[in-house]
């Protein structure tokens, strides 16, 4: 499999994991990874007692809040999100070349 790398600024050859899931059993909802993300991949979302999602305006359903991925197209993989979430709750992974 090929995958998708780059060169940093000193001309090391990176490669990029990008966000493809957030475990929200272990997400705390911190916030940690929203604020360091500055693609705006990811968003706060409210869970309620029985572990499903709903809207925000709905308080008194509201169990917890979690982070969940809004716009995974904007990933630019890096993984800042993941170095600063204490919990460890995103997979990143390498993008494979289509074709290559």
């Amino acid at each position: 499999m090929t995958t998708f790398t780059g060169l940093t600024f000193g001309g090391k050859v990176w490669t990029p994991k990008f966000l493809q899931a957030i475990d929200i059993t272990r997400c705390i909802g911190c916030g940690r990874c929203l604020k360091t993300c500055g693609r705006d991949v990811m968003a706060l979302g409210a869970l309620n007692e029985e572990g499903e999602f709903v809207d925000n305006e709905e308080d008194d359903e509201i169990e917890r809040k979690v982070m969940t991925i809004a716009n995974a197209d904007n990933c630019i993989g890096c993984e800042a999100c993941a170095r600063v979430c204490p919990k460890n709750c995103q997979t990143h992974t390498e993008l494979a070349l289509v074709g290559a």
